[in-house]
């Protein structure tokens, strides 16, 4: 059993393209929490800070240049609403991200529906997980990074925001700015546990801002 890819432009259910099987039931569904988004996959603070500052150098050098204040107005005026027009376009797209996607953890998998024109659901069988990490953000938010098995991928662009940063080559789906992200985390080391045969499995939560594991690998391939 593969990752499995699906495009659809109905669902059966909320997140799910087909219903559930028999056996299989939803545990927890939730979204991105859109400022959140916005602030770690848009990077808008970041750039919000960059216009800031370009647009104080702006105003500064022109004002050196002409002593004239007005000047420096107008300076600043030309640049500002192509910067307020970036900054609203990444906003937006951090919106609809999280307006459109939905992430389900159900019994026996993880199901990552997402994209803004084509939307796309990613199923996630827990078998084909080797481990998960939790991010913790200082607003209460988190990211929960799931590791693929060997032999699974998913494109980085294919999953992008959904994804942990930088790790193109393997990438990592990833549940973005989760609400109430322990429990959450906690629900699915609980859901991984239940369909292992490795042993016990131990629940650690990180500290805000960094990545550490809160399950251990899993058990490899499923045969269908």
């Amino acid at each position: 059993m593969k990752i499995q890819a699906q495009e659809h432009e109905y669902e059966a259910a909320r997140g799910l393209p087909e219903q559930l099987p028999a056996g299989e039931k939803i545990l927890w569904q939730g979204a991105p929490h859109w400022q959140t988004l916005a602030r770690d996959a848009m990077h808008l603070r970041m750039l919000a800070v960059y216009f800031g500052v370009l647009l104080a150098w702006r105003a500064g050098a022109a004002w050196l240049d002409t002593g004239s204040l007005a000047t420096a107005a107008i300076s600043i005026m030309v640049l500002l609403p192509l910067a307020l027009l970036a900054l609203g376009t990444l906003a937006l797209l951090a919106w609809l991200a999280s307006r459109n996607s939905v992430y389900t953890i159900t019994n026996r998998r993880v199901v990552m529906r997402v994209g803004i024109v084509l939307t796309v659901t990613f199923n996630l069988p827990y078998r084909r997980i080797d481990s998960a990490s939790l991010r913790r953000n200082a607003n209460g938010t988190g990211d929960i990074a799931l590791v693929l098995s060997e032999g699974d991928q998913i494109a980085y662009l294919h999953l992008w925001p959904h994804v942990r940063p930088w790790h193109v080559r393997r990438s990592q789906p990833m549940l973005r700015a989760i609400p109430d992200c322990e429990r959450v985390s906690a629900l699915l080391v609980d859901a991984i546990a239940q369909t292992s045969t490795a042993g016990q499995q131990a629940v650690r939560v990180a500290p805000a801002r960094s990545a550490r594991p809160v399950a251990p690998a899993g058990n490899g391939p499923v045969t269908a």
